[in-house]
């Protein structure tokens, strides 16, 4: 049984921690300063409450960061200054430079850092959610999800290349969904994804930044994703709405 933290449980987070869980490993998260629909996911799926940042790097071997691309670094800080000296793993949309960045702060610091990059949904059923990972630690985080549903892939030693493989393909997908946003002369399922968004839309405008780098980085165009990530900044204000707005909804919010 290996002790694992999870910093943040939301929709995705908990899922993860519900998949270590599964796995026969005991999961922890931090009520401290959070929400009360994050309290009720993590009661339900039965994390330990270590009710502070401090007490949770004490009582865990790893650490799992999955949390929204802008508090990525800050959340990698708050870690190392508890003294941590465990394994880490940043499975955030964030680019393979900022991941990069991370990595060496955590390795400097004594910690053993994982990259690693989502690809599909909350992991809740067998082959559909998977956790690309890179780094010569992979294999720690890999063996925590034995026994599913979320399915894991090792894809090399190199700190950057699952954050590249994320941003890839979030840049289509995501990157996709922006640009269909601004017409609704498209057929209902592209109407279906444009609205069903929002609610996630405050997350994504951060990613698109970090996708415009890895492209920039990479001697590519980064317009494009730079002008997704205003799409997304648009719709914030749809943020935890219990109810799908309409497409009217959405086009008259980008209007203004």
């Amino acid at each position: 049984m290996i002790k694992i933290g999870v910093l943040h449980p939301g929709e995705m987070g908990v899922s993860i921690a519900a998949a270590a869980t599964n796995s026969g490993n005991q999961v922890y998260w931090t009520s401290e300063n959070r929400n009360s629909k994050t309290h009720l996911r993590s009661e339900k799926y039965g994390l330990l409450d270590a009710s502070s940042l401090s007490q949770l790097t004490q009582n865990s071997d790893i650490i799992f960061s999955v949390c929204p691309p802008h508090s990525a670094e800050e959340v990698a800080k708050s870690v190392i200054d508890q003294g941590f000296k465990g394994y880490y793993l940043d499975a955030n949309a964030i680019s393979p430079q900022r991941t990069i960045k991370i990595g060496n702060m955590m390795e400097s610091n004594g910690i053993h850092f994982i990259d690693g990059g989502i690809i599909g949904g909350p992991a809740w059923n067998p082959k559909e959610t998977w956790l690309y990972l890179s780094g010569k630690d992979a294999k720690a985080i890999a063996d925590c999800f034995s026994n599913g549903p979320l399915e894991t892939k090792i894809i090399g030693d190199e700190i950057g290349k699952a954050s590249a493989l994320k941003m890839c393909y979030a840049a289509y997908s995501k990157g996709t969904t922006a640009l269909l946003a601004d017409d609704s002369g498209f057929s209902e399922q592209t109407n279906r994804r444009v609205t069903r968004v929002t609610a996630k839309a405050w997350r994504f405008e951060g990613e698109m930044h970090e996708i415009a780098s890895t492209f920039q980085e990479a001697g590519l165009p980064n317009g494009f994703h730079e002008a997704a990530a205003e799409i997304y900044r648009h719709l914030a204000g749809f943020k935890d709405s219990t109810e799908t707005p309409s497409l009217d909804d959405v086009l008259n919010t980008l209007r203004k």
